[in-house]
């Protein structure tokens, strides 16, 4: 089993929630997360000070699934993820409820 984690733009959740279902993966985490990059992403001014942030905005995505099934997953996640996406996998010693993990053409369990 792999640990699945990737980090897309905000806004895409729903057509890669489909697409995921679509490939057997019927359960799986989400969550807003923040990515720090080394240009100002907003500048402005307030109350006469300069602001900038050096932040944006993403979405984080973690699932559970069997080791032949991570191509694919990754694959899926890489197409709809926007301009802007990162995804990496861990190995998994175990997990549980097993019926929530997608391994070959179905859930385990």
């Amino acid at each position: 089993m792999k640990l699945v984690v990737a980090y897309i733009e905000p806004g895409i959740i729903e057509p890669l929630r489909e697409a995921l279902l679509e490939l057997g993966v019927g359960a799986f985490s989400t969550w807003d997360a923040t990515g720090a990059v080394p240009d100002s992403t907003v500048t402005g001014q307030y109350r006469g000070v300069e602001i900038s942030s050096h932040s944006r905005p993403k979405t984080r995505v973690e699932c559970v699934v069997g080791e032949e099934n991570v191509p694919t997953v990754v694959d899926k996640i890489l197409e709809l993820g926007g301009d802007r996406k990162f995804a990496f996998v861990l190995a998994v010693e175990s997990a549980y409820p097993m019926d929530t993990v997608a391994v070959g053409s179905e859930s385990a369990g």
